[in-house]
């Protein structure tokens, strides 16, 4: 996700913000920019693209600074451009302001500001920031900041600087992460620590509610909403560099993995409340949703079994038949589509080259499009007609992880508005799954703080096995496709996803004695079904390992081992029953000694046909 820097000191900032934003870059971004205060005011440079962009528009202009911040953007609001990237200014260019998360309210403080008499330059949710400290400045930035933020809903870390006050810099968080490192008479601010090792190794780490004024009289740490003072106590980083990028992980999926809580919440943000589903980016009425006679799902890989989630929800809730298509295949089977036909395609990159054709052939045929991608300005995001975006932020391993949770919650947010706009579910039972929606993002992180430990002795059942199975009904049959791709991708063991009920028809004939059998059992109805399937596999001498809901505690007696997974509703289960699955999937592959982050064979994005 994106990237913040910030100096202040004795030094040329320039040189140190630019150093602090290529120690970013692995996180992935599509524009940079820089702001520093100078004698004459605030100046600010700014570019998409690459962070070399940034450095080649710096070296034709001299810059004598010694307090700045920078900024490398990943896009949510806003295509890529120069003047969508960060920092942000006010309307006077009195306020600059660099941040990362995303502003849930955004549009109803944008409304509100341009009838006070604010002019806005860009499309992001990020410049009201600017003018908000604007409207509250009345002399101390540190209480500006503050009432700014009093009228913001959402997740920030944000760093301001004010010509109104050119000897200090403030900075903030809520849910998004900020250090603030000490040097010898200078300071530090970033997203993260690989930005700041060069220069030291002692850091603040900053924690939710908290505010930093850096002067040259020291740092003042107070919470943001009371005003009080904070103290703190010193962090000594002991990685090294490459560590450090991975936030002290020993690899990118298994940060990845525990990043998935933040990137639900993220993708959540702003599109519900208690009684509906807004979409903002989808432009379509009642009357319009009501012409689809069918729906067609197309995508590849782990965005195909997303999209497999995406069928069952749609046709139990909104009452319209789907298709789901493999994008390679989706082209070549002539489909029936037409104006009457929503075509919904899913893509993390947003360039995956089958989907894409499969979008455009879409089009040709008068379908409507809406794209579910991680990646605002991508192909698919520019070509279809509506697009949800998944606020994943980016993904460096190649196996997907949080990509594919947060594609799960944007067919869910899908379901939902369609069934809102054909009014096919009771609005009760839609408030409900609303609010237990909201609570998913608590019970991964809880599953993931209580779980992973268990996970990982778990994956002493695949260390010297060769193949194994997934096997479930239901939702739970589309998330062991998913379990079994994982497993498959970083370990290299052969495994196979089946419908419980498919094994009776030639299945049974490859379990062997230690063969490992994953059962997933979280779908209520279909319980009572999947543990006869199980006791069919243990009599034939399997390894089986179940997953279920906590308390229910009578799927134990069928099988070797057991994981509980918090209890939620049926539809709602896939995104937590996946996460042991991952984490399963890592550490069999650590424990074979693999290369987790670079799978053999395979690439991150399918750009080639």
């Amino acid at each position: 996700m994106c990237g913040i820097v910030g100096y202040f000191g004795e030094k040329q900032a320039v040189p140190i913000l630019v150093e602090g934003l290529k120690k970013l870059e692995y996180r992935g971004y599509d524009s940079s920019g820089i702001a520093v205060m100078e004698k004459g005011g605030i100046r600010i440079t700014k570019s998409v693209g690459k962070l070399a962009h940034l450095e080649e528009k710096l070296t034709n202009r001299k810059y004598v600074a010694n307090i700045g911040i920078g900024h490398t953007r990943w896009a949510t609001h806003g295509r890529p451009s120069d003047n969508n990237a960060h920092p942000h200014m006010d309307c006077h260019g009195d306020f600059a302001v660099v941040h990362n998360g995303i502003i849930e309210n955004y549009l109803a403080l944008k409304e509100w500001l341009i009838a006070e008499g604010h002019h806005f330059r860009s499309e992001t949710d990020t410049e009201v920031l600017a003018h908000l400290v604007e409207h509250f400045y009345e002399g101390d930035l540190q209480e500006a900041v503050r009432k700014a933020l009093a009228k913001v809903s959402g997740s920030y870390a944000v760093v301001v600087l004010s010509y109104k006050n050119p000897d200090i810099l403030v900075a903030a968080r809520k849910d998004s992460p900020l250090i603030v490192g000490i040097g010898d008479g200078e300071y530090f601010i970033a997203s993260d620590i690989p930005a700041v090792l060069k220069y030291t190794r002692k850091t603040y780490i900053m924690e939710d509610g908290e505010m930093v004024t850096v002067s040259a009289q020291g740092l003042a740490f107070c919470n943001s909403i009371t005003g009080e003072c904070v103290f703190k106590d010193v962090f000594e980083v002991t990685w090294d560099e490459t560590a450090a990028e991975k936030g002290g992980y020993e690899h990118f999926m298994i940060k990845e993995i525990f990043e998935q809580p933040k990137a639900l919440r993220d993708t959540l943000a702003g599109r519900l409340n208690h009684t509906k589903v807004t979409l903002q980016e989808v432009d379509l009425t009642p009357a319009e949703i009501a012409q689809f006679n069918k729906v067609a799902i197309v995508a590849c890989g782990t965005a195909y079994h997303a999209g497999l989630i995406g069928k069952r929800l749609i046709e139990q809730w909104a009452k319209l038949p789907v298709e789901v298509d493999i994008a390679s295949e989706f082209r070549y089977r002539s489909p029936l589509i037409d104006d009457k036909t929503l075509v919904i395609v899913v893509s993390q990159s947003g360039e995956t080259a089958d989907t894409l054709a499969a979008l455009r052939e879409s089009k040709k045929k008068g379908a409507r499009v809406i794209a579910i991608t991680n990646v605002v300005g991508s192909s698919v995001a520019r070509e279809a007609h509506d697009v949800i975006h998944t606020w994943a932020g980016p993904e460096i391993a190649v196996a997907s992880t949080k990509a594919y949770t947060t594609q799960i919650e944007g067919m869910i947010l899908l379901a939902l508005y369609l069934t809102q706009a054909k009014g096919t579910m009771p609005q009760e039972w839609i408030t409900e799954i609303i609010a237990e929606l909201g609570k998913i993002p608590d019970k991964v992180e809880i599953l993931l703080k209580d779980g992973a430990e268990n996970i990982k002795a778990l994956a002493k059942y695949f260390e010297e096995t060769d193949s194994s199975f997934f096997i479930g009904r239901g939702l739970d049959w589309c998330v062991a496709q998913e379990g079994a791709l994982k497993l498959k991708e970083i370990s290299y063991v052969h495994a196979e996803a089946y419908a419980s009920g498919e094994l009776k028809h030639g299945t049974l004939a490859l379990i062997t004695p230690h063969t490992p059998v994953i059962a997933l059992a979280t779908q209520r109805d279909l319980y009572e079904k999947t543990v006869s399937n199980v006791i069919e596999v243990k009599a034939r001498d399997a390894m089986v390992i179940g997953f279920t809901f906590e308390g229910n505690t009578d799927l134990h007696k069928s099988v070797n081992d057991i994981f509980y997974i918090p209890e939620t509703v049926n539809e709602l289960a896939p995104i937590l029953t996946v996460i042991p699955l991952q984490l399963l999937a890592y550490y069999v592959s650590v424990a074979r000694g693999n290369d987790v982050d670079k799978p053999r064979n395979l690439a991150k994005s399918v750009t080639v046909e």
